[in-house]
C-alpha cells in the first residue's frame, strides 16, 4: 500500500513540475496564435496525463533495442578506442 500511495506522489509532484515548466515556455510564446495556443493547452494536459505511461513504455522499448543489437554496439565500442600506432614499428 505504501509503495502505491508514493507512486502517486510521485506522479503527482512530476505532472505539477511538468505542466508548470512548459505552461511558462507557452505563456512567454508570444509568436503564437490564440488558435495555436489553444492546442499547445490540449497537448500540454494530454502530454503531463499519459507521461508516466509512456516514459517506462519507451524505456523498455530502448532496452530491448540494446539488447537486441548487443553484439554490434560492442563491436563499436572496441573498435572506436583510440589506438596509436608508430609508422616506424613495420
Amino acid at each position: 500500500m505504501l509503495i502505491i500511495v508514493l507512486s502517486i506522489i510521485f506522479y503527482l509532484v512530476m505532472a505539477y513540475c511538468f505542466l508548470t515548466e512548459w505552461l511558462d515556455f507557452f505563456i512567454a510564446d508570444k509568436d503564437i496564435t490564440s488558435e495555436q495556443r489553444s492546442i499547445s493547452y490540449v497537448i500540454l494536459i494530454i502530454a503531463t496525463t499519459f507521461w508516466p505511461v509512456v516514459v517506462p513504455i519507451a524505456y523498455l522499448e530502448l532496452l530491448k533495442f540494446n539488447r537486441k543489437h548487443r553484439e554490434i554496439f560492442d563491436l563499436i565500442r572496441n573498435t572506436s578506442k583510440p589506438r596509436t600506432y608508430d609508422v616506424y614499428d613495420k
